[in-house]
């Protein structure tokens, strides 16, 4: 790209050393902020912005405006923005650009794709003829460009903590409006997130019981299921009314993309992000190495004979449980949800998270099984029954209200005190078993809707 000498646009790595002076720049938008109100009148948000000169880490621009419609609205993460006359401060041993709305300008273009040097949006701001020569400049640097920062700075969806900000870097796996004017992103990185104590009352009603998912029912169509990875959590990632307009746009299925952070919360036992006036987006190419190292990964994941087992189980899962068909291979339940055949058989490793009727002397009806259990892995949640011979099966046989309970509390991770009496209401933490999962349907016309999942050749044991 030639030298800036036209009319004194400065480089990045130049307007840096001019501390409180008036500065040109043009530059790439790189990550951007969600607009938010100051403690005053004005309206507030924050873009970071690199060029050839200074690609790594780059320089924040914060922009205060009287009205939320005036802010830059960045139409995709790589579009060029044009600045004139903003102020280089520091803050805490860094370097920023101060937008000033009484004398600065900007202009947004759209970045490596974009086919005209006219701005889809542009404050105080006139074009010049020389325009073109750097926005073209910038456009050809995008072609070859990728930031590559290193795992070091992103989380795992398996390293989050409830109640803590993370930085995670996700793919995109699909967008929905799940209520008027709240909407979900589901984002995946190929990691199992870490399994969640249980704090819900067991001996809730049935409509109190855990829900399969946090987005309202019905639940998300097979179709759709049937193009996620079966390996890994997907996470739950809420957009609230304020944020929708500014980020909707920006969430392009199939890409990645970082979430600087983003507040990690656990709703009826499962995790959900949400995004906070803090929070940050920035795209991550395909090329970056967090994404390969990602996709390296899960590919190698799913060619392991053990692949498919919960990453928190290893290395081994708890042996309370005893199967029948030791040489079948595990899957998920992702993999149980996804299956082409409404029919089949399966061998999972998972937690039972619930169990409907709760009390153990309601476990069976005219002394036949029947017990609905909401098990878990870090794929999915399901309702599997118990019933009849297979609960026999389970249960080794016909058995005592006191050893039924004692079974079940082992199997749900109910909290047993030193004098063998239930701590109550403390935390449950179920173990990780292992059980055979049939599938099979009710309705001949209405095969994938009907379907459901039973226990069977499982043995609980003592």
């Amino acid at each position: 790209m030639e030298e800036r000498d036209d009319y004194k646009f400065l480089k990045i790595k130049d307007a840096i050393t001019a501390i409180n002076q008036k500065v040109n720049l043009i530059g790439v938008v790189l990550e951007f902020g969600f607009p938010k109100t100051t403690r005053g009148t004005d309206c507030f948000c924050s873009l970071k912005i690199v060029d050839e000169s200074y690609p790594k880490p780059g320089i924040p621009v914060n922009f205060f405006m009287a009205q939320m419609e005036n802010l830059p609205s960045v139409g995709s993460p790589g579009d060029i923005i044009q600045l004139s006359r903003v102020v280089m401060k520091t803050h805490n041993d860094g370097v920023y650009a101060l937008f000033n709305k009484k004398f600065s300008s900007f202009a947004l273009y759209e970045g490596k794709n974009g086919e005209d040097f006219l701005p889809y949006q542009c404050s105080l701001f006139r074009p010049r003829d020389h325009d073109s020569k750097f926005i073209e400049g910038l456009r050809k640097w995008l072609v070859d460009f990728h930031v590559d920062e290193g795992v070091s700075t992103f989380s795992f969806l398996r390293e989050m903590k409830e109640g803590q900000h993370a930085n995670l870097s996700c793919k995109i796996l699909h967008v929905c409006e799940i209520a008027k004017n709240e909407w979900m992103v589901l984002v995946w990185d190929g990691t199992d997130s870490p399994p969640i104590s249980i704090n819900t009352n067991p001996e809730h009603k049935m409509n109190e019981q855990l829900p399969l998912q946090l987005e309202p029912s019905p639940p998300l169509p097979r179709d759709l299921l049937c193009t996620f990875p079966t390996v890994g959590t997907i996470l739950r990632v809420i957009i609230d009314k304020v944020n929708q307009k500014h980020v909707l746009h920006l969430l392009k299925t199939g890409e990645w993309v970082k979430f600087i952070s983003i507040l990690c919360e656990v709703r009826a036992g499962l995790w959900c992000g949400v995004l906070t006036p803090f929070t940050k987006l920035r795209y991550l190419s395909n090329e970056d190495h967090f994404v390969l190292s990602c996709q390296r990964s899960y590919n190698e994941r799913l060619s392991l004979k053990l692949g498919r087992i919960p990453y928190w189980c290893f290395p081994w899962c708890s042996p309370i449980t005893e199967v029948d068909y030791d040489d079948m291979p595990f899957v998920t339940l992702m993999d149980v949800l996804t299956y082409s055949e409404a029919t089949a058989r399966f061998k999972c490793i998972i937690r039972v998270v619930a169990a409907f009727p709760w009390r153990a002397e309601d476990f069976s009806h005219h002394g036949t099984y029947r017990i609905r259990l909401t098990i878990e892995d870090p794929t999915a949640r399901i309702h599997a029954f118990i019933y009849a011979e297979d609960g026999e099966k389970f249960f080794d046989g016909k058995q005592s209200i006191d050893v039924l309970t004692r079974k079940r509390d082992k199997l749900l991770g109910v909290a047993i005190s030193n004098d063998s009496k239930v701590t109550n209401p403390a935390p449950r933490n179920p173990p990780w078993v292992q059980c055979c999962l049939k599938s099979y349907y009710l309705d001949k016309n209405d095969i994938w809707g009907s379907r459901q999942y039973r226990i069977f050749g499982t043995k609980l044991v003592d």
